[in-house]
């Protein structure tokens, strides 16, 4: 990016708090709408029924503002509205939100988002050990590999602290959901490893309806099928040339690049994963 562009992006106010690449796939600023953000049902045949389980805890990502009973509206880091992911109330449940693309060419792409995370505020208690993790997924394919490299960060683990980041290369295999349909659930506790040096204790303010905006940048490279960086604030983390859960390239699934959000509850309260705003930008000619 050449000096000319970098001074239009620091010119804008929405654009200038992110660092893209030089082209932008897209930049979602949640007061304009869902922007293409949905649930992720499973892959089923016929009937929703066949779905594997997991799924079926899925819930459909909401516009928030952020309101909360002891000081009303909080709003997004900028403007009224925030991508909002929210767990069932029961221990251990997940929800997962995707939007769904394909990739112009096989480059270096990079997802930079503003978030924060709280459980929901049901009772005066901090419940900062709450929420389980917040984390994403690319779901991508290539010519021969389809990949799914995972990154989260875990916060709390059975009513214990973690504040790490971590990885997935593993998974249980892909089952049968019908004549010509497979799925895989990916989202579960298993095959989680840390990011080396990945510890961080990130900002969780004093009462359980405070909420403060954190900072993500992550880089995976769709010609290597390997991460190239990542930072959240002012932590650079270590997983250049980690990777993700890898099978055979799929039929139908060319240039496929699924952006995926999850949170997931560490209690019986809902947990909420909420987004000020996502960009995704690439490196291509």
């Amino acid at each position: 990016m050449d000096a000319f562009q970098k001074a239009i992006l620091r010119a804008d106010p929405a654009l200038s708090r992110f660092d893209p690449l030089s082209r932008i796939l897209f930049f979602d600023r949640f007061d304009r709408g869902m922007s293409g953000w949905n649930i992720l049902m499973g892959n089923y045949t016929r009937s929703l029924d066949n779905r594997l389980p997991g799924y079926r805890q899925f819930t459909t990502p909401m516009l928030s503002n952020v309101t909360h009973w002891d000081g009303g509206t909080h709003g997004a880091l900028d403007g009224s509205y925030a991508l909002k992911l929210a767990t069932r109330p029961q221990a251990a449940a997940v929800t997962v939100s995707l939007k769904r693309l394909t990739f112009p060419k096989p480059c270096l792409i990079q997802l930079e988002t503003w978030f924060t995370f709280k459980p929901e505020a049901c009772e005066a208690e901090l419940s900062d050990r709450d929420v389980r993790s917040v984390g994403l997924v690319f779901d991508v394919q290539n010519g021969e590999t389809r990949a799914l490299p995972h990154l989260r960060y875990l916060n709390a683990l059975e009513g214990q602290p973690r504040h790490v980041w971590q990885f997935k290369r593993q998974s249980h295999g892909f089952h049968d959901v019908g004549e010509s349909t497979v799925s895989i659930f990916h989202y579960g506790e298993g095959n989680w490893e840390d990011v080396p040096g990945g510890s961080q204790d990130l900002c969780y303010n004093e009462i359980p309806t405070k909420v403060n905006w954190h900072y993500l940048k992550v880089g995976f490279d769709l010609r290597t099928m390997r991460f190239a960086y990542a930072r959240c604030n002012d932590r650079e983390l270590a997983v250049e040339g980690l990777g993700g859960i890898e099978v055979a390239a799929m039929p139908n699934l060319w240039n496929l690049l699924n952006v995926i959000l999850f949170v997931s509850t560490d209690s019986d309260k809902r947990a909420f994963f909420y987004l000020d705003s996502v960009l995704l930008s690439g490196e291509w000619e």
